[in-house]
C-alpha cells in the first residue's frame, strides 16, 4: 500500500510519517464494483474499510440510513467489540477501499491513541439504540 495514497484519506491525514508506514504495512487496497455488499448486518465482521473513492448505502433493518464517501470508515464496531455488524454497507458506485484484517486494526487501534479516539467516537454515533 501506497503511503503518499494513505495520506490523502481524511481518516489518515493527521498521521506522522512512521504511522503511515505502520498502516501502509498492514493495509491492502481493493477495487469493488457497484452493487458488492461488503458488510452483511448480523454477520460476523473480520474487516476495517476505509473509502478512496465511491460511495456506499448503509441500511439497517432494510431500511437506507446513510450514505459513506471518500476519506468515511466502516466496520470498526464489529470489529473493536466482537460483535456482529450492525448494518449492511452496499456499494452504489464502483469503489476503492482500503482494508485491514482484524488484527491489522486492533494493533493500530491499540497503537495509536489518537486513531483510537476517532474510532470510539464513530463507534457511539454510530451505536443502535436499545430497545
Amino acid at each position: 500500500m501506497n503511503q503518499a495514497r494513505l495520506k490523502d484519506v481524511p481518516f489518515f491525514s493527521s498521521l506522522k510519517k512512521k504511522e503511515l508506514e505502520l498502516i501502509a504495512r498492514q493495509a491492502d487496497e481493493i477495487d469493488v464494483p457497484a452493487g458488492k455488499v461488503l458488510a452483511k448486518q448480523g454477520d460476523l465482521g473480520d474487516e476495517f474499510f476505509v473509502i478512496e473513492s465511491g460511495t456506499a448505502d448503509v441500511a439497517r433493518d432494510g431500511e437506507r440510513i446513510t450514505e459513506l464517501g471518500p476519506g468515511d470508515f466502516f466496520g470498526e464496531i464489529a470489529l473493536l467489540e466482537d460483535d456482529r455488524r450492525n448494518a449492511t454497507v452496499t456499494a452504489t458506485t464502483p469503489m476503492e477501499l482500503i482494508v485491514m484484517t482484524r488484527s491489522s486494526f486492533r494493533g493500530i487501534d491499540n497503537a495509536m491513541p489518537h486513531v483510537h479516539k476517532v474510532v470510539q467516537e464513530a463507534i457511539e454515533q454510530r451505536r443502535v439504540p436499545a430497545g
